[in-house]
């Protein structure tokens, strides 16, 4: 019998801005023992709070900026410990911060003060208005009345950022000491009008697309499986568009170094009703056929799959 322990984030920074924890780590395992299996799922963009530092800034209202969340997604795979996988999860809306950005992706528009010469703010995400701290939200919309500082964006990166980093990090490094290598799959969700614009394998606007970096961050037999797994459950599946991996499958998808990264972006058509973000019927079948998938996973030979 597996436990499930969540572990929550705290750093002094979190505490004083009264928004601890950042984020939670549910392990399938009692603190201290080797994780019983490889795999690790994240879900860096369903975190719903919007600490007062942030708002206080704000043009927008918390309703107005929740359309950028991964609604539920943290729901849908929330069964995946009792299976044997390890869960980490935001706290914090990706408005606020955006984990699956370098940190350092910032718009030196936004700033009052320059940037230090290691920001990156000639990025296509940046350029988009999306990178480690949004500048707009949906529709384009700018998101604060004022511009900010630097010293703003270092406690977010310092307090969020990088401690869920340094725990993703730790999580894969304990998967690959206990099995020879770990296994990271990104949970997302996509509005319904992005599905729309791109065409499953198998015809017609695509469920759920798998993101590899075409190829790069992965064997190709771990998308093979989870694409043949999830068409197999009904589902239309498409490859790398639109949505080929952000930051963290590029940054951790490193197969020659023994860690695999798959990113999941789920059509949030299929459980939600993106006017009201009230989950739909759909919601149920959803997680148990993610929960399926999941169980597909767990039971894998790693050693002949990759």
């Amino acid at each position: 019998m597996t436990a499930w322990e969540p572990i929550a984030s705290e750093t002094p920074a979190t505490a004083e801005h009264g928004f601890s924890p950042a984020f939670e780590v549910a392990r399938a395992q009692a603190e201290g023992e080797p994780p019983p299996t490889p795999l690790v799922f994240a879900s860096p963009h369903s975190g719903r709070l919007y600490p007062p530092d942030m708002m206080a800034a704000a043009r927008l209202t918390a309703q107005d900026l929740r359309g950028s969340e991964d609604a539920f997604v943290d729901d849908l795979i929330g069964g995946a410990p009792a299976l044997g996988v390890c869960v980490i999860r935001a706290r914090l809306a990706r408005a606020y911060i955006d984990l699956n950005r370098d940190a350092w992706e910032l718009d030196p528009a936004m700033f009052e003060d320059a940037l230090p010469d290691f920001a990156q703010g000639r990025t296509a995400r940046v350029a988009a208005g999306l990178g480690a701290i949004a500048r707009v939200a949906g529709e384009g919309r700018p998101i604060y009345a004022r511009k900010l500082t630097f010293a703003e964006a270092k406690v977010r990166i310092d307090s969020a950022h990088r401690p869920y980093h340094d725990a993703l990090d730790r999580l894969l490094a304990q998967a690959r000491n206990a099995h020879g290598l770990a296994v990271l799959v990104d949970w997302h969700s996509m509005p319904a009008a992005a599905a729309r614009g791109h065409r499953a394998r198998g015809g017609g606007p695509c469920d759920i697309v798998l993101g590899d970096r075409f190829g790069a961050a992965c064997g190709p037999k771990l998308t093979a499986l989870m694409e043949k797994t999830l068409e197999g459950l009904g589902y239309r599946v498409a490859r790398n568009a639109p949505y080929a991996g952000g930051y963290t499958t590029e940054h951790y998808g490193r197969p020659i170094r023994r860690t695999h990264a798959i990113q999941v972006e789920i059509n949030r058509a299929l459980y939600m009703n993106e006017t009201t973000r009230e989950p739909t019927e759909g919601l149920a079948r959803l997680k148990a056929d993610i929960e399926s998938t999941t169980a597909r996973l767990v039971e894998t030979d790693w050693a002949e799959l990759l």
